[in-house]
């Protein structure tokens, strides 16, 4: 795996506290262009809830997409991994690799501590 994922760029700010309202407010300062979809999937899934047992089902995806979308490289090149097995692979083993490549990236993200 690429080193993008456990060494941030300098500028990348950190992991917020890990719960719904600070990543909300990361979100909306430094990656605004989630803030929409974030909002809308709240409001589905747990504001109308009567139950918040979707709580941490949310904040793992959530952080995960927050965790790459505040470093624009890693997010850059993430993309480039799922377009290129998307769109331009021919080889079904290779369009494979690149696909896993990105969800070890995925996975170790959600793993980043507040700070981080």
């Amino acid at each position: 795996m690429s080193a993008h994922a456990a060494e941030p760029g300098p500028g990348v700010p950190p992991m917020p506290e890990r719960n719904p309202k600070a990543l909300r407010e990361a979100i909306a300062k430094h990656t605004p262009e989630l803030l929409p979809d974030f909002d809308e999937h709240w409001k589905w899934a747990i504001a109308d809830a009567y139950d918040v047992t979707p709580v941490p089902a949310f904040m793992v995806r959530w952080w995960g997409q927050y965790a790459i979308a505040r470093d624009p490289k890693l997010d850059a090149y993430v993309r480039d991994l799922e377009h290129r097995a998307a769109y331009e692979c021919t080889d079904i083993n290779e369009a494979k690799a690149l696909l896993e490549e990105a969800a070890k990236i995925h996975y170790r993200v959600r793993e980043l501590e507040p700070g981080e």
